[in-house]
């Protein structure tokens, strides 16, 4: 990053995001007024331009919000529509709505393909014109900065290059701060995007005063969105993870660091994220996925679990010599950390990048590493996976070794699951575990039930996990802040060899994060030994000592 000109001597890029209007499109999201605010808060730390709160009027959440809203360097934004036809702006009170929310932007979406005129509009091309003129004049006059969302732009200017450019120039003439090309279908290719917003900025709409908007239909919306920039557009719309309708829009977490890290765009262009907010970017992305209660996409960009991941012995001895022979950034620019997994492709380098990982040192050469490699094929034959159970191969390791303190012994456990009616003549099911375990010579008996507060069973494993850590004596203050984060089954070898492979993944209040298998015939089994891996590898990690009598 040497070679980067210091700030003020780059272009300005700025950075709109969508992820609480556009971003809670997504199938299955909705924000509260609470989680609205939590994210808004950590959009601002990173440092985005532009916050899209949502659409004041059309729902209660969103109204409440815009009431609550915090305080924000980036610039609040409203999102509504222009005006209908048969009113004036002033008169509109969808529009109105909007305006009451009292933000110093609002963004209006207005058509711009003369097919969505007549057929979802049903209105003259005249009538659309004036529509969007007007609109922009309202927001400007009442001293606001307005945005014009020109919703499907890219269809529109290859069907009626000349009604379309039409739109956004009504839009410029009346004060429009910023002119926003979407690709409202995401079906427009990169160049094409690139070929477009040419012709548009050679038509007299200033680059400085274009945004892009693209989503993610084709895989294409974080190449769409520089491809627009490279052209000359000066603003990125987009969400936190690619969240959006149907396959998202363009995501920021992975626009951000090409623009910060990669040239042409780090030498050319200057955001108002700093290098040290970027360092927080995994923790913004894990955060967003913690409220939606979504497993972290692993093979996501720069931010991913497996994104700096590298699993082939080859390519982890080269690792160990430079990191750039196989990773195009450094994994702690984004917040992130390399891996060097486990599994029956690897070697000893893997190996002892790995141990030395987790703070243990072994000699090249120690006979110690074979046998280690030997038991990771052995239990990966079995259906192990140690690949994407990491803190399982530590503990395995430490065994190897005679590195692996016994904090406890599980004496017995016993699952049952009983089905019957309830008071109301309803047959349901209630899971009970009774676990048995000796810490420093006592034997501790705990007991547990799987329902929650609200009367819903919530299975055998759940009871058992809860027995488990129920009373760990002295180890209790350590596991009180783990929870299970994710809980992965699958079933390997098949027909009446089939065994179950359990992982689970686990988090605590350091914001560490790891994962833990097991493998039985018995679901239960399995989880049982993920579960205890689980325990002892937050143990050994806060530094623990095993009791003795």
């Amino acid at each position: 990053m040497s070679n980067v000109p210091p700030a003020g001597q780059r272009e300005r890029l700025y950075l709109y995001d969508t992820t609480l209007r556009d971003g809670q499109q997504t199938q299955g999201v909705q924000f509260s007024t609470a989680e609205k605010q939590q994210i808004a808060r950590a959009l601002d730390a990173l440092g985005v331009d532009y916050i899209e709160g949502g659409w004041p009027g059309a729902n209660p959440t969103d109204s409440e919000f815009f009431d609550q809203r915090p305080e924000t360097r980036a610039t609040f934004t409203a999102f509504g529509m222009t005006k209908r036809t048969g009113r004036s702006a002033a008169n509109d009170d969808v529009l109105a709505a909007v305006m009451n929310a009292g933000t110093p932007a609002v963004c209006l979406v207005g058509k711009t393909h003369d097919f969505h005129v007549a057929t979802a509009l049903g209105i003259s091309e005249d009538e659309n014109l004036a529509a969007i003129k007007d609109s922009v004049a309202h927001l400007v006059a009442q001293g606001r900065e307005a945005l014009f969302d020109a919703e499907h732009f890219f269809d529109g200017f290859k069907s009626n290059p000349t009604y379309a450019l039409a739109c956004l120039k009504a839009a410029h003439q009346a004060g429009a701060r910023w002119i926003v090309l979407c690709d409202t279908n995401g079906g427009t290719l990169p160049a094409e995007i690139h070929r477009i917003v040419t012709q548009v900025i050679a038509e007299g709409i200033p680059g400085a005063q274009l945004g892009i908007h693209c989503h993610d239909d084709t895989g294409n919306a974080v190449a769409g969105s520089l491809a627009a920039v490279d052209a000359g557009a000066r603003q990125i719309q987009g969400t936190l993870n690619g969240l959006g309708e149907r396959c998202g829009n363009a995501n920021l977490t992975s626009l951000i660091p090409t623009l910060l890290l990669k040239p042409p765009y780090a030498a050319r262009f200057e955001t108002g994220v700093t290098q040290e907010a970027l360092a927080d970017l995994l923790r913004v992305s894990r955060q967003l996925d913690d409220i939606l209660n979504r497993v972290p996409i692993r093979a996501a960009a720069y931010v991913g679990a497996s994104a700096f991941t590298h699993k082939a012995g080859l390519h982890a001895s080269a690792i160990l010599k430079d990191p750039s022979t196989y990773e195009h950034i450094d994994p702690a620019l984004v917040g992130n950390a390399r891996v060097i997994p486990m599994s029956n492709q690897a070697g000893q380098s893997n190996l002892r990048a790995r141990l030395k990982a987790a703070g243990i040192e072994v000699e090249a050469g120690d006979p110690r590493l074979a046998r280690i490699l030997d038991v990771v094929k052995e239990r990966e034959d079995q259906g192990y996976a140690y690949d994407a159970a990491q803190a399982s191969f530590e503990l395995l390791a430490r065994n190897e070794l005679g590195l692996l303190p016994q904090f406890f012994e599980v004496k017995r456990y016993r699952v049952s699951v009983e089905r019957r009616k309830n008071r109301y003549d309803q047959m349901i099911s209630m899971s009970e575990a009774v676990v048995v375990v000796k810490i420093g010579g006592d034997k501790v008996l705990s007991v547990s039930e799987s329902m929650d507060e609200s009367g819903t069973d919530r299975g055998p494993v759940n009871a058992l996990s809860k027995a488990l850590t129920k009373d760990l004596g002295p180890y209790q203050a350590a596991i009180d802040d783990m929870h299970l984060v994710d809980y992965k089954v699958r079933i390997t070898q098949g027909g009446t060899d089939a065994v179950t492979r359990v992982i689970i993944d686990s988090e605590d209040g350091q914001g560490r994060r790891w994962s833990t298998v097991g493998v039985s015939a018995n679901l239960v089994d399995a989880s049982f030994t993920a579960l205890l891996d689980a325990i002892n590898w937050k143990l050994i990690r806060d530094g623990l000592a095993p009791v003795t009598r």
